[in-house]
């Protein structure tokens, strides 16, 4: 148990950094207690959605992808919604390699209808 404990030290601080620097955990927006312990709570459910996303969906090399990295390459693509011919249709503004790594990753997830 303790050479489990001590392989660990280190970890926790990367979390920190993440959640206060990049999903906006260390700027708390109200002066009230209940609304800043939900915005915390909000930036550590987005930390763990995040990677359970990486390590369910995406491909090896996003494993260690930040928050920021993430967003720019999944999160952030423009996209229009459009109808023609009955249908309605996603056109991603996206290169196709993108477009195919979100198709795996949509795949990989265990959703159901």
């Amino acid at each position: 148990m303790i050479a489990w404990h001590r392989e660990k030290a280190g970890t926790i601080e990367g979390v920190h950094d993440v959640l206060k620097n990049e999903l906006a955990g260390g700027v708390m927006p109200s002066k009230y207690f209940g609304a800043n312990a939900a915005w915390l709570r909000l930036a550590v459910i987005t930390h763990n959605v995040l990677t359970a996303l990486k390590r369910i969906a995406l491909p090896a090399e996003l494993l260690r992808a930040r928050p920021k990295r993430l967003r720019f390459l999944i999160i952030n693509t423009a996209g229009r919604i459009v109808q023609h011919a009955r249908k309605t249709l996603l056109r991603l503004a996206a290169l196709a390699d993108r477009i195919a790594l979100w198709r795996e990753a949509m795949r990989l997830l265990p959703v159901t209808p």
